[in-house]
């Protein structure tokens, strides 16, 4: 089912290093504007609620907020949010403490976070070293992997919440990385490329732009566009 499953690719809500480009915030948390984005999120794709067949999430702080808050009633119908596949490879990719995850000890002593399955959390998550090192070179192998965890999926509607980041590197071409500037809130529908779904790349290509709750905010990586 993987080559023609729907992927709903989703940027979170604005979160506090974005307001004033403070990348020193650690595992920086959505702002009170970023909450009410999501909840108006919500309201412009609640006709999709009842299609999603799985949620997958960036385990920092504000993809899962923004799970919680902008996907909630979808979560609900799949169990509830220890149904959300959190998943440490779709972090953000630079090594700022904003884009530098929390140790998974420190998310389940939170009230917030309580309910999320974090298992996929291994120690060196939170390293940005090795796999999670962010040279392009890791980075990209890092997103195909992302590609590849998707394209095994056997869910025909799948939702990942992320950073706009590491979403310009989901969605590479043969060309390269894309230069879309996502906008906070945003989802963005895709499909595998049917020339590629085969091959070890498995690169995506963009069906439609679903919805959007909030406006452009720069990325930790804005310099490189």
């Amino acid at each position: 089912m993987a080559p023609t499953s729907r992927i709903l690719l989703c940027r979170h809500s604005q979160a506090e290093h974005n307001v004033d480009l403070d990348y020193s915030i650690p595992d920086a948390p959505l702002t009170a504007l970023g909450k009410k984005q999501s909840a108006a999120l919500q309201k412009q794709i609640a006709g999709l609620y009842d299609s999603v067949d799985v949620v997958v999430s960036s385990p920092l702080r504000r993809t899962l907020q923004s799970t919680k808050l902008g996907w909630g009633p979808a979560v609900e119908r799949l169990g509830g949010i220890s149904k959300v596949v959190c998943l440490p490879q779709a972090q953000e990719c630079n090594d700022f403490p904003c884009d530098t995850g929390s140790p998974r000890q420190e998310l389940e002593s939170l009230d917030e976070f309580k309910g999320f399955n974090l298992e996929l959390l291994t120690p060196d998550w939170t390293s940005k070293q090795g796999f999670y090192a962010p040279d392009r070179a890791t980075i990209a192998k890092r997103a195909q992997w992302v590609r590849q965890f998707l394209r095994g999926r056997p869910e025909h509607t799948i939702v990942l919440v992320a950073h706009g980041d590491i979403l310009r590197q989901i969605t590479s071409t043969a060309e390269g990385p894309s230069t879309y500037q996502w906008k906070n809130a945003e989802v963005r529908e895709f499909r595998f490329n049917k020339a590629w779904v085969d091959k070890d790349e498995c690169f995506l290509e963009q069906e439609h732009d679903i919805a959007a709750a909030g406006g452009y905010e720069a990325t930790s990586t804005e310099m490189d566009l």
